[in-house]
């Protein structure tokens, strides 16, 4: 890929995107940069790229992109969340770009152009971007492919194909086409390259667009149903930017950008769609044919009432994608709420029992752990407040919820709770209970982190377990690291390690999202006093022994002081 020796150069300015069905925040780099990279290579423009936060670190970026032609600027935020790898954009940070710039044309597209929020629980109101150019509506990268084709054709600008004067900007609205987009894909793959995180950046990867659910309204506050009913890429077209991307170094995957993965290829019926496991099951031997050297391979938005309505394809789908996947993975279920008045009254998708269902049929296809003992497959559960009908009672149902599942043995990798974001275009923005239950809320949030996700780690990461391959984001008397891939567990290491640093981590103890672990291996004969004392079962007096008889040969000259510790066999006994 031209990274900027063409005549033109384009600047792609990642301010980062969530939504329901894709992530773009580091270490994730959304499809939508890829693809406006492919259209700029297409248009004859060198690529230049950098994220927001580089920009924040770094201000001298700035001059490179007044140097420009043209700056793309991608964000926005529908779903709200806490990101350890950066921060998103706001349209404060975005308009000062825009006016601190004069050469370069903008273009600003991504969910930011049609709403913003500080976070859940407040309403997402338009901004005036009006120092952009053009917004880019609708499909990101064809509305960017319609800008270049009438730039190049009309400097001036006058006559924007399909755009109109508004007061939030003028806005060209893509539209989606496939055989467009899988050209794009592979035209842009290789600007992971520039990606902060490369090589270890994870590709979300789009297998379709637009919701089952359409046909029955979408749920109230979900913004994925304005896509309309799903349209789904070849597999085809999917493998052939997954060998792109593989060419490129990318060896970490998501099929992230989708409302329901066992949807893909299926047709729907009243707003279910029945799984075809045959498609999935080819689909992911396709991906895994494309990129032979992968590390990781995983999944993220799963509808619950696909498993309720047909369990036996369902069950065979998520057998075929534990098959292929790498260990660690997670099915997103959108639970919402487990009380039926709110189900009913926001069009949710299902009910506690269908949520329960889908628990327990993937536990049964997933569960199996893998030679570190990390389960293979497990699901998530997304819960949102604040949605109409909701009442005190309906938290005391969503803990019930959460008991049943806990007592009966079943396994889950997370429990996500947050406040509704509306948008203007869904039923949630006029109508919520925003604010009514803030302290009920609050209580829910305490419950759900120390009597559920407490026990639950115990059960999901039990001492021992190996995280391989994670990577040290944060540096300080406690380091933290995540692995790669679908919701990664936070690991704290109660020692300094280097940011950038990979390697394996055994867990010795928990906290509420997060578990405390050692780099394997340990190196005893010359860590510190103080890191000693941290190891399990270890204890002061221990510690202190273990400490002042070093340096040890081997494991039998170790226990001789420390007793018989289940970390042994993860020691390093080399000065």
């Amino acid at each position: 890929m031209d990274k900027g020796n063409a005549s033109k150069n384009a600047f792609i300015l990642d301010g980062y995107v969530d939504e329901p069905a894709c992530l773009g925040v580091p270490p994730y780099i959304s499809p939508y940069v890829r693809y406006c990279a492919g259209v700029c290579a297409g248009n004859g423009y060198g690529v230049k790229y950098a994220t927001i936060d580089m920009l924040r670190k770094d201000p001298a970026i700035l001059p490179g992109i007044e140097r420009c032609d043209l700056l793309i600027f991608i964000a926005g935020v529908t779903v709200p969340g806490k990101y350890l790898g950066g921060t998103p954009a706001d349209s404060g940070e975005i308009n000062r770009i825009a006016s601190s710039l004069k050469r370069p044309r903008k273009v600003l597209g991504g969910p930011i152009v049609f709403g913003n929020a500080a976070g859940g629980g407040m309403k997402a109101e338009s901004d005036d971007y009006s120092l952009y150019d053009c917004l880019l509506g609708g499909e990101i990268a064809d509305a960017l492919n319609r800008y270049l084709k009438t730039y190049l054709e009309d400097p001036d600008g006058a006559n924007v194909p399909n755009a109109k004067d508004a007061t939030e900007g003028r806005i060209i609205r893509g539209t989606l086409e496939y055989g467009n987009i899988d050209r794009w894909s592979v035209l842009g793959s290789g600007i992971i390259k520039l990606h902060p995180s490369y090589p270890h950046v994870i590709c979300e990867l789009e297998t379709a667009r637009g919701c089952s659910r359409a046909e029955v309204g979408g749920c109230a506050f979900c913004t994925e149903f304005l896509y309309g009913m799903p349209r789904y890429r070849t597999q085809d077209g999917i493998t052939a930017e997954v060998a792109a991307l593989h060419n490129a170094g990318a060896r970490y995957f998501r099929l992230g950008r989708q409302p329901d993965l066992l949807a893909y290829g299926a047709s729907s019926h009243m707003g279910v769609a029945k799984p075809c496991p045959e498609k999935i099951e080819a689909l992911f031997a396709g991906i895994r044919a494309s990129a032979p050297e992968l590390k990781v391979l995983h999944i993220d938005n799963i509808n619950p009432c696909t498993i309720a309505a047909y369990p036996d394809e369902s069950r065979a789908a998520l057998e075929a994608i534990a098959a292929y996947n790498t260990a660690g993975d997670t099915a997103a279920l959108g639970l919402e709420s487990a009380d039926p008045a709110v189900v009913e009254a926001n069009n949710l998708k299902a009910y506690a029992d269908d949520v329960y269902t889908a628990v327990k049929i993937i536990n049964g296809a997933g569960a199996t752990r893998d030679r570190n003992g990390v389960p293979k497959l497990l699901p998530g559960l997304n819960f949102v407040t604040n949605l109409a009908g909701e009442t005190e009672e309906t938290y005391d149902l969503n803990e019930k919820f959460l008991r049943r599942i806990l007592d009966d043995g079943l396994m889950t990798r997370r429990i996500n709770i947050r406040q509704v974001m509306p948008f203007e275009g869904t039923k949630a923005y006029g109508n919520n209970t925003i604010g009514l239950h803030a302290k009920r809320f609050k209580q829910f949030k305490e419950t759900v982190r120390e009597k559920f996700d407490l026990p639950m780690l115990k059960r999901v990461l039990p001492q021992g377990t190996i995280l391989s391959d994670a990577v040290v984001e944060v540096s300080g008397n406690i380091s933290f690291a995540r692995q790669l891939g679908s919701y990664p567990i936070l690991i704290g290491i109660p020692y300094e390690l280097p940011v950038g640093t990979v390697g394996d981590f055994f867990v010795t103890d928990w906290g509420y999202r997060s578990v405390t672990a050692f780099q394997k291996p340990f190196r005893i004969n010359t860590a510190g006093h103080a890191v000693i004392k941290k190891l399990p079962n270890m204890g002061k007096k221990t510690g202190t022994n273990v400490f002042v008889k070093r340096p040890y040969k081997n494991a039998a000259e170790f226990e001789k002081v420390a007793g018989t510790q289940f970390y042994t066999e993860y020691l390093d006994f080399n000065r």
